[in-house]
């Protein structure tokens, strides 16, 4: 947080916020929804809260459930495959639907360069393998 560069515009600052709230809820319907990201949209609002409000910067890496998505990421642990997945189907689809809708030539050409250099970054990314609790299974106590 030290060298976090805190936004100090009184108009984008307000603006900068509520992306980061945006980014929170889209984050969570993400956990729920199969088409949205979890991840990404709450690197998102981790890094819109760095650099307008602390307190819910540590709120969010903080939290029990949220907080993990941001830390993985963070401490270099990368990303669930599904994040991975769905990241780039969304990434795609949006660049697609936009160039379809767009009548821009350079529109056309530029899209596709971000969108796979983007993909390249999110592919290179390491993939976290989330382990999940298996219940104990009693045929395998009893063995000793």
């Amino acid at each position: 947080m030290a060298g976090r560069k805190a936004i100090r515009n009184p108009l984008l600052r307000p603006f900068i916020f509520a992306c980061g709230w945006l980014s929170v809820v889209l984050g969570v319907l993400g956990i729920f929804l199969p088409v949205l990201p979890t991840t990404p949209f709450l690197l998102l609002a981790a890094a819109c809260f760095l650099r307008t409000s602390p307190r819910f910067y540590h709120w969010l890496i903080h939290h029990p459930r949220l907080g993990k998505y941001v830390i993985y990421y963070l401490d270099g642990k990368g990303i669930p495959r599904k994040a991975k997945v769905y990241t780039l189907l969304t990434l795609w689809a949006t660049m697609s639907l936009t160039m379809l809708l767009v009548d821009s030539q350079i529109v056309r050409i530029i899209l596709p360069l971000i969108g796979l250099s983007v993909s390249i970054y999110i592919l290179r990314l390491p993939t976290l393998v989330l382990k999940h609790s298996l219940p104990d299974n009693p045929v395998n106590n009893n063995k000793q």
